[in-house]
């Protein structure tokens, strides 16, 4: 689904170089489209998409949200100036064109004039102007503000251009103007962004409009009737907020959620029936996304490097993969998908050896003193609980499975699985965790600032293991100051180098995405970028729909 990681960072030089590679190309199971096409199997409009959620929003205010979910509505809701296409290659969007200059410094944005806020305003490039001013406040508490930040000046030309100088170079630059979702100016102009009632009724420039939003149960969207872009086929979308993968997978056998990611059990075992293959069509591709095991660096012992390499070496992510994802993954080494581009083969490798973790757990002091299988040292046992969110059954089994490897060496591990608003809130924004079993997606461009940058483990910032790190810092800064791919490529090599070393995190897996979709939704076209890059444009052909109005 559409949401700001998906647009984060991709210079023009590297355009096609990602979508390139043969993994990244999307496929649907079967070849064909489930059930029997109608006699007029041609675009219609009318007709709901239902979809699921597991965790319901938190804000619908881009820049103010980390959640999946806020990000997925609001990208409905409003624009860019830019956006990838299907191929991950870099177009217009509230932008009709611009122009890069002085070495990439400046960057010179034209754009469209037939665009309307969703109550009827014209949007300008004030408004443009105002977003951007809007994200480097420092009283706007936004974890996305570095990149904008990094301009020197930003200039209104006139009514249909906007300007953004640079005082050094920026490879992300451009696409970074297409995460940044535009607000309207003209409603909040002068109000406070953290309490504006805008966050929970927003109005855009996007192909969907906001209707209601029921906390806990449901956000409804409706279709913009005067989209620049040409009003979708489909009346709106209705999401669901279901906290359960097996609730939703129920509902979708019911018929009363049209598209969901179904888990390898669902995808190769529950979903071969003639009934369900006449009903919905899957897809299977790698994704653009790792799970992983975080840790808290700033509690022992965390802070313990012998310590985390002992934890990799006592889990087994083949038997992950094998046991819980049923061989539909990949293992992961890093923060890059395995082989893309900017993957580095050649970072020291962490394969399971539970003699290995306790000869390690033993040089940083942690010995089975008192033969109850639980090792201490100082007099108290290592101990840890692993938290992930309700709702993934993947991250739930993982987890148990990593308890069962950590046990066999000597660390006595709890898990705790916990509502994902709640998660993130009380115990991941707040640093309250000794590790997490979560994932991210894997950006087009290899920068990974955000994530990384000693300057981001702040409250509130995505760096929440707290990693720190000078030679990473500058590295960071250096892959992102360069246009030439070639030592951006020695720079994120030599980061993902370290990381091994460091492990931070335990890497363990990139899934396959495995998406089933309603077959009487037509006009998906699998794409390097996924499947939903152009949702807007599905359709349900006249014969085959099933609701008359938002619900």
């Amino acid at each position: 689904m559409k949401s700001y990681l998906k647009y984060i960072a991709l210079f023009l030089v590297c355009l096609g170089i990602v979508a390139c590679q043969q993994e990244n190309h999307k496929e649907l199971v079967p070849a064909a489209v489930g059930g029997t096409p109608p006699p007029d199997d041609k675009p219609a409009f009318g007709d709901v998409l239902v979809l699921s959620s597991i965790g319901d929003a938190s804000n619908l205010i881009p820049m103010l949200s980390s959640d999946s979910a806020s990000h997925e509505v609001a990208g409905f809701i409003f624009n860019g100036l830019v956006k990838y296409d299907k191929d991950y290659r870099i177009v217009g969007d509230l932008a009709r064109s611009w122009d890069i200059e002085n070495d990439g410094r400046l960057l010179r944005f034209h754009l469209r004039n037939d665009v309307l806020w969703h109550d009827g305003v014209k949007f300008t490039a004030a408004d443009v102007m105002f977003t951007y001013r809007l994200i480097i406040d420092p009283r706007t508490p936004t974890a996305y503000a570095d990149k904008y930040k990094l301009v020197k000046n930003a200039r209104v030309i006139d009514e249909y251009t906007f300007e953004a100088e640079y005082a050094k170079p920026l490879a992300p630059a451009l696409i970074s103007w297409g995460s940044l979702q535009i607000l309207p100016e003209h409603i909040l102009k002068g109000q406070d962004i953290t309490k504006t009632p805008f966050a929970r009724a927003p109005v855009g420039t996007g192909p969907f409009t906001f209707v209601e939003w029921k906390t806990g149960q449901k956000i409804t969207l409706k279709a913009n009737e005067k989209y620049f872009d040409g009003m979708p086929f489909l009346a709106g979308i209705n999401y669901r907020i279901i906290p359960d993968q097996n609730t939703v997978f129920l509902e979708l056998k019911a018929g009363s959620v049209d598209m969901m990611g179904l888990t390898p059990l669902q995808y190769l075992r529950q979903t071969d029936s003639p009934e369900f293959t006449k009903l919905y069509a899957k897809y299977k591709y790698l994704s653009d996304g790792y799970t992983y095991l975080g840790f808290n660096l700033k509690k022992k012992p965390f802070d313990d490097v012998l310590v985390r390499r002992a934890i990799a070496y006592a889990i087994d992510k083949e038997e992950i993969i094998k046991g819980v994802l049923m061989g539909l993954a990949e293992v992961a080494t890093g923060p890059y998908k395995p082989g893309t581009m900017w993957y580095n083969p050649d970072v020291p490798r962490y394969p399971h050896d539970p003699d290995r973790a306790r000869a390690l757990l033993m040089d940083a002091g942690y010995l089975d003193r008192n033969g109850d299988g639980i090792v201490e040292k100082d007099g108290r046992n290592l101990t840890m609980t692993i938290i992930t969110n309700q709702g993934n059954p993947l991250r739930e089994k993982t987890a148990q499975i990593i308890q069962q490897r950590l046990k066999a060496v000597g660390i006595d591990v709890k898990i705790r699985v916990i509502e994902w608003t709640v998660f993130l809130k009380e115990y991941v924004d707040k640093g309250n965790f000794d590790a997490v079993i979560l994932g991210w997606n894997i950006l087009q461009d290899p920068d990974l600032y955000n994530v990384w940058h000693s300057s981001q483990a702040v409250k509130g910032g995505l760096n929440f293991v707290s990693f720190t790190n000078a030679e990473v810092d500058q590295l960071l800064v250096d892959g992102r100051q360069t246009y030439d791919n070639a030592s951006r490529k020695q720079c994120y090599d030599r980061v993902q180098v370290i990381l091994a070393e460091e492990q931070p995190y335990v890497f363990l897996y990139v899934p396959y995405s495995l998406p089933a979709v309603s077959a009487r939704i037509r006009g998906i076209v699998p794409a390097p970028a996924g499947i939903t890059y152009n949702l807007e444009k599905w359709y349900v052909p006249k014969a085959l729909q099933k609701y008359t109005a938002l619900q």
